[in-house]
C-alpha cells in the first residue's frame, strides 16, 4: 500500500445520514488492522461535527474484522454542548457489531495552562538503523516474518531505538518493559489537519503490544503469541505532521491473565507532545509453543 492508497482508505463512502462505508486494503492481512478502523471511525465522526476538533477517543475491538468485507460505520450524535460535542461510532460487518468508539470534540481555545513531559534522549531517526536491515541478522523464519510485517504496514515506517525486538533473547527473562521508536507515514500527506489526525490514530495502534512481549524476552517476530488489541484510547494534545518522524515512547505497567496494558507518548521531532495513548491487548501463548 502506498500513500495514495492509504488516503483512499480514509475517503470513506457516504451511505445515508451519519452512515458511511469503509474498505480495507488487499495487503495479505487475515484481519482488519485495528488502527485502520480507529482512523476510519474518526473520519466518520469528524464529518458530523463543525468548527470543533477531536481531543480524545476511546474504543473497543469486539470482533476481528474481515478485510474482504466492507465496514459499515454508523455515527450517533450523543450531545452538542456549548464547547464540547460527543459522538459514538459503531462499526458493523455481516450484521454484527465489530467495534465501538466514543469521540469527544472541543471548540478550540488557548487555555491558561500549558505544559508537557519532555521526550527522552534519542538518536535522530536518520541515525537509527532501519529494522529491515536488522532482520538480515535473524534466523531465516524470523527474518522472513519481520520483512513481511514491514511490507504489510507500508506506507508506515518505523525505526526502533531498542533492537531487542529483533534479537533472540532468553524467553521468560523479565526485563525493562519500555521501548522507544521513531514512526511516520513515508510520503507526503495533504496539509488538512484532519488527515494527519486520522494518520496519527492509525499508526498509534502499532507496536504497543510488542512492548509487553519485549519485557519478557519474547519478540512478536517469532510468532509464539496470539495477540490482538482489545481496547484503545488516544488523547490528541497538539497538532502535528504525521509525514514527519514522531518519537513513540512506550511502556507496559502490567501484564496478567493473558492481557497486557501499554501506554504511549507521541512526540514531534522538535519535542512537542502530540498525543498520548493507552491500550490493553491479548497476549496469549500459543499451544504449539508451550513455555517457548
Amino acid at each position: 500500500m502506498n500513500v495514495a492508497e492509504f488516503l483512499a482508505l480514509m475517503d470513506i463512502e457516504p451511505a445515508g445520514p451519519d452512515r458511511w462505508v469503509a474498505r480495507s486494503p488487499d495487503n495479505g492481512w487475515k484481519r482488519v488492522f485495528g488502527g485502520q478502523v480507529l482512523a476510519q471511525a474518526l473520519v466518520a465522526a469528524e464529518r458530523s461535527v463543525e468548527a470543533r476538533v477531536p481531543h480524545s477517543l476511546h474504543a473497543y475491538f469486539i470482533l476481528g474484522g474481515d478485510p474482504a468485507e466492507p465496514i459499515e460505520l454508523c455515527v450517533e450524535r450523543v450531545r452538542d454542548g456549548r464547547s464540547f460535542s460527543v459522538r459514538r461510532v459503531v462499526a458493523h460487518q455481516r450484521g454484527e457489531i465489530m467495534f465501538v468508539m466514543s469521540v469527544s470534540f472541543q471548540t478550540e481555545e488557548e487555555g491558561a495552562l500549558n505544559h508537557a513531559l519532555p521526550p527522552p534522549e534519542a538518536t535522530t531517526p536518520e541515525e537509527t538503523p532501519d529494522p529491515v536491515a536488522l532482520a538480515d541478522a535473524l534466523p531465516a523464519p524470523q527474518a522472513e516474518r519481520v520483512r513481511g510485517f514491514f511490507a504489510h504496514i507500508s506506507p508506515i515506517e518505523l525505526r526502533p531505538l531498542d533492537p531487542r525486538r529483533y534479537r533472540p533473547t532468553v524467553p521468560g527473562a523479565l526485563g525493562d518493559p519500555r521501548q522507544n521508536l521513531w514512526i511516520r507515514v513515508k510520503g507526503p500527506l495533504p496539509d488538512d489537519p484532519a488527515i494527519h489526525r486520522a494518520a496519527l490514530v492509525y499508526l498509534s495502534d502499532m507496536t504497543l503490544i510488542d512492548t509487553v512481549l519485549v519485557a519478557h524476552g519474547y519478540s512478536i517476530a517469532r510468532g509464539q503469541f496470539q495477540t490482538a488489541s482489545l481496547d484503545h484510547a488516544v488523547w490528541l494534545h497538539r497538532p502535528c505532521r504525521v509525514d514527519d518522524w514522531l518519537l513513540y515512547v512506550q511502556n507496559s505497567p502490567s501484564a496478567q491473565g493473558s492481557r497486557g496494558l501499554t501506554r504511549g507518548l507521541l512526540h514531534t521531532r522538535d519535542g512537542a507532545l502530540a498525543a498520548s495513548t493507552t491500550q490493553e491487548g491479548l497476549v496469549r501463548l500459543k499451544p504449539t509453543h508451550p513455555g517457548a
